[in-house]
């Protein structure tokens, strides 16, 4: 499996998910990605913005951005 590029961010929709459901998909995600790959999280889970990158940061993923929109976010991960 090729690694996508940050132009190019595989996709995982996680919106109507809570907490913690959008911190494990994401885990189970990357660490069956390649490496190097970049996903692009969205969610609606006002608590995502802050366990997903505590789960990236204790599992060894990368945070490349977060961007939110009052519960709406978007989380740039990125594989290792």
């Amino acid at each position: 499996m090729a690694a996508k590029t940050d132009t190019n961010p595989e996709v995982l929709d996680l919106r109507g998910l809570k907490c913690p459901m959008p911190a494990l998909l994401a885990r189970r995600h990357l660490s069956r990605a390649a490496a190097g790959t970049t996903v692009l999280v969205m969610t609606d889970d006002p608590m995502a913005p802050i366990d997903v990158p505590h789960m990236c940061h204790t599992e060894g993923f990368e945070v490349l951005s977060v961007e939110r929109d009052g519960d709406a976010a978007r989380m740039v991960l990125a594989t290792k």
